[in-house]
């Protein structure tokens, strides 16, 4: 059968992309998602997973995952407004929004889910977003699809934010961010920002998808870190990071739960959670509110990463998070790095445009609290060697 001219154009713009060191290909991950996994039969070190309490293999959650099944089965059969809505989702989201110190909560199926179908659902052609210049794809994505106007402050420039606010004569407006950035691993300013929507009568939307779990006293997340309950009007964060699951949730106020749920048309219609997955999540919370040395584990290793790449000459922060970017710069030599890195039993994916903007190609660093202090002195000598090789 012949083949449309639909794929010539395909094929043409993949030979671009492969020209241009922009190819992407996965790897096979035959184990559990722990500090070490198996891919094509040898033991590799995980240095590039969101899983960053070791969650995603617990015991516990495990255990609760099939009690739910044997329960409940392995699917909900159909959106939650049809007949999918099941006891633990109810009890998840219940749960959630305990977590989060919010009168509600609502399940997603993903982050991405989350996002767009937050956005979307709020804003408007009448709304004016303003949006951190690195937050991630899904909240772009998401004020696309709201048609809303959109204004774009540089990354954590909160006068520029500022600027933007006192020009507008939309009533309706809402400020989005990342609290801690995907691939840079850097907090939002969160306070100043929570100030500016009081100030200009603003809608807070805060992406807690990387700092839940992580960040606070208690793992609620940044929102907690910065002393700011009640001041954030939406706390979206996800399921399947440091919780170790899947999913994701929307956390406020009553009124845009119930809002969400009549107007958001990724939750509308997607046939929900497996129950399953809901019942480790809760699982996760309570580990999280119960074991704070997971936590303190977590701080450990990212103080020894971090201070073993500056150690290298490395530019690399202070941030209190297990994200840690190594900005090569170049997309070729970055998938180079992460090709030898490989080769000697680590993996790091390489990061290329336009995940980061040209001419910032990184490799993203991960570390879980489930590294060994081993593990990670092996993974940075690795690294060394290989940025030796390559200078």
């Amino acid at each position: 059968m012949s083949k449309p001219y639909f794929y010539s154009i395909l094929s043409q713009e993949l030979s671009s992309i492969k020209e241009k060191d922009l190819f992407r290909f996965m790897r096979t991950i035959r184990s559990t998602q722990g500090p070490v996994v198996n891919i094509d039969g040898r033991d590799i070190i995980l240095l590039c997973s969101n899983n960053y309490l070791g969650l995603a293999n617990h015991p516990e959650l495990m255990n609760d995952a099939i009690k739910a099944i044997n329960r409940y089965g392995v699917g909900s059969g159909a959106s939650r407004l049809i007949s999918g809505n099941m006891g633990p989702h109810e009890q998840l989201e219940q749960d959630i929004a305990d977590f989060k110190q919010t009168e509600s909560a609502l399940v997603f199926n993903s982050g991405y889910h989350a996002n767009i179908g937050i956005i979307s659902a709020i804003a408007n052609t009448d709304t004016a977003v303003l949006s951190d210049e690195l937050n991630h794809a899904s909240i772009i994505d998401g004020i696309r699809l709201s048609k809303a106007n959109i204004f774009i402050y540089r990354h954590m420039d909160t006068s520029m934010a500022e600027d933007i606010l006192k020009s507008l004569e939309q009533k309706k407006k809402l400020i989005v961010t990342d609290s801690v950035f995907s691939m840079d691993g850097d907090i939002a300013p969160l306070k100043e920002l929570a100030e500016l929507a009081e100030r200009y009568d603003a809608l807070l939307m805060v992406d807690e998808a990387h700092a839940t779990g992580v960040l606070g006293k208690h793992g609620k997340g940044a929102v907690e870190l910065f002393g700011l309950s009640g001041r954030v009007h939406i706390q979206m964060g996800t399921l399947g990071k440091a919780l170790g699951v899947f999913g994701a949730y929307a956390a406020g106020d009553r009124l845009l739960i119930d809002y969400l749920i009549n107007k958001s048309r990724p939750f509308i219609f997607t046939t929900s959670l497996p129950p399953a997955l809901c019942s480790a999540s809760r699982k996760a919370i309570e580990l999280i509110r119960n074991h704070p040395e997971l936590r303190e584990a977590l701080k450990e290793n990212i103080k020894i990463m971090r201070d073993g790449l500056r150690n290298m000459g490395f530019e690399i922060s202070d941030a209190p998070t297990p994200i840690i970017p190594v900005i090569i710069g170049d997309s070729k030599k970055t998938m180079e790095f992460s090709s030898l890195l490989f080769d000697r039993g680590v993996f790091v994916s390489g990061i290329r445009p336009p995940t980061v903007p040209p001419g910032t190609s990184r490799l993203r660093i991960t570390v879980s609290a489930s590294h060994t202090k081993e593990m990670l002195y092996k993974s940075l000598d690795i690294i060394n060697t290989v940025n030796s090789i390559l200078r």
